[in-house]
């Protein structure tokens, strides 16, 4: 699920807090919620996930892109998101309640959340900074968004970071 552009504008104000940390940012154009991964999928496959999808029957909803949190923990990160408020648990449920009958398993967590920026090494010395400025951020709004399709994405990693097709919309 990709943001409306005035949530993407206070998605890039928001990456300004990491800048002066050793952290690679995820381009705007690619900041999403991903609802379920699905990893590596054959040609064959497409067509049948795209029919399945059409299945997923959910009203559309107000969200609210709200905090700043990491995974997989404060001691540990990783990964630096921000997160999503609204109807995503019961979308998640459709998701994946769609794509069972081909065989992928159901998650055992769901956070909706997008990834902003991720986390490859951290000197100690930036480590307690970083930290202070997550908890400084941890409740930032910015913005509400109505959710009202979702898009079946192909992932392609390239060496400049990964390029998104979208191969099917589904309207909710």
């Amino acid at each position: 699920m990709d943001f409306p552009a005035d949530i993407k504008n206070k998605v890039t104000e928001l990456q300004q807090h990491f800048t002066n940390y050793d952290v690679k940012m995820v381009k705007l154009g690619q900041v999403h919620i991903t609802l379920k991964f699905l990893g590596d999928i054959e040609e064959a496959r497409i067509k049948p996930i795209c029919s399945a999808l059409q299945n997923v029957r959910i009203s559309p909803f107000d969200a609210e892109v709200r905090g700043v949190g990491v995974f997989p923990s404060l001691r540990h990160i990783n990964v630096i998101w921000v997160g999503a408020e609204g109807d995503f648990d019961s979308l998640h449920d459709a998701v994946e309640e769609a794509l069972q009958p081909l065989g992928f398993k159901r998650d055992n967590r769901f956070a909706a959340h997008a990834t902003i920026a991720r986390v490859k090494r951290l000197p100690l010395s930036q480590k307690e900074h970083l930290i202070n400025t997550i908890k400084d951020l941890s409740d930032t709004g910015l913005g509400r968004m109505t959710v009202d399709h979702i898009r079946f994405k192909k992932s392609t990693l390239t060496p400049k970071g990964p390029i998104y097709e979208t191969l099917h919309e589904v309207r909710l």
